[in-house]
């Protein structure tokens, strides 16, 4: 079993922690979106409410139905145990999370799927650990997870790419079972998609403005009913995700290597030049100057950063 990690931040503050015997006062809203997953929402919500009516965790489920076209819809109607949000046409994961998250009660949110895929019952458990963290996320890299090998190829590739832009560890980047604060995920609120990369935009936006979060080994089955997910384009957009979220977040990290990089080439011209035409050419200057103004332009898009953080 791999051990927990926790990335490291300095928002924690003393009045933050509870004690695990005081674990039972916190409250939590939970929220599943739901886009046509008629064969399986009934059995979520019936794990989920076995597993936490046994605590004495204050909670409530909100379930947003996204657009769904298979009869998902009328499997929700049928329950007076949740709280149903409907979407007139399916606008995409985040903002059914999104929509979830605005009518939540309780200060803080879990966000789980409805095919079956993720343990629910390991709920009660992430929600003890929060009470000492901003977010704890249910890292998926426990010995009994059953993830397509088309699927971890370009996560591991993104995951890495990530970390490098967090400068830290990032053991599941997009993890679909997570608990977090509500009153930090909705300081993020404006730049949170609307498609699947809100769990990646949360995760990076957290970790780069150094919130507390943990990762506890989780499982992972196969799910129930078709995937939505369409590997090559969400990849494609996973990686413009992490760019638009790394300039935003940690400018540094993106424009300093291209200025390091038009730099270089500055010199390299410079040496032709000197040794060829024993003058400057044009292209020499151009290098200079670009990789002058890219540095600045990183230094001033980090001064702005710090000054909005």
């Amino acid at each position: 079993m791999i051990e927990s990690v926790v990335s490291q931040s300095d928002r924690i503050e003393s009045t933050d922690f509870v004690g695990a015997d005081h674990c039972v006062a916190i409250g939590c809203t939970i929220v599943i979106p739901v886009y046509n997953e008629e064969d399986a929402i009934d059995a979520t919500l019936d794990q989920i409410h076995e597993c936490l009516m046994g605590s004495e965790v204050d909670y409530e489920i909100v379930v947003v139905n996204d657009g769904s076209s298979d009869g998902s819809r009328q499997v929700l109607q049928n329950r007076d145990d949740v709280v149903v949000v409907d979407h007139s046409w399916n606008r995409g994961y985040g903002a059914a999370l999104k929509s979830g998250i605005r009518q939540a009660k309780h200060p803080w949110i879990v966000i789980t799927d409805a095919d079956g895929t993720y343990p629910n019952e390991i709920i009660p458990r992430l929600l003890e650990q929060a009470q000492r963290y901003d977010m704890v996320v249910g890292a998926r890299t426990a010995d009994d997870v059953d993830y397509p090998l088309i699927r971890r190829i370009p996560k591991w590739f993104l995951r890495r790419f990530a970390q490098w832009m967090a400068r830290q560890p990032i053991p599941d980047i997009n993890s679909g079972l997570r608990v977090f604060r509500r009153e930090v995920v909705e300081r993020f609120f404006n730049i949170l998609p609307d498609g699947f990369s809100f769990t990646t935009t949360i995760t990076l936006a957290m970790l780069t403005n150094r919130y507390r979060v943990l990762y506890e080994p989780i499982g992972y089955r196969q799910r129930v009913g078709r995937s939505k997910i369409k590997p090559i384009r969400d990849t494609l957009n996973f990686i413009q995700l992490i760019l638009r979220t790394g300039m935003y977040f940690a400018p540094l990290r993106v424009f300093l290597p291209l200025a390091a990089m038009l730099f270089a080439m500055f010199l390299g011209s410079l040496a032709y030049d000197v040794i060829a035409f024993s003058n400057l050419t044009d292209k020499t200057v151009l290098l200079l100057m670009f990789s002058g103004n890219t540095a600045l332009f990183a230094l001033l898009a980090d001064m702005i950063d710090k000054r909005v953080s």
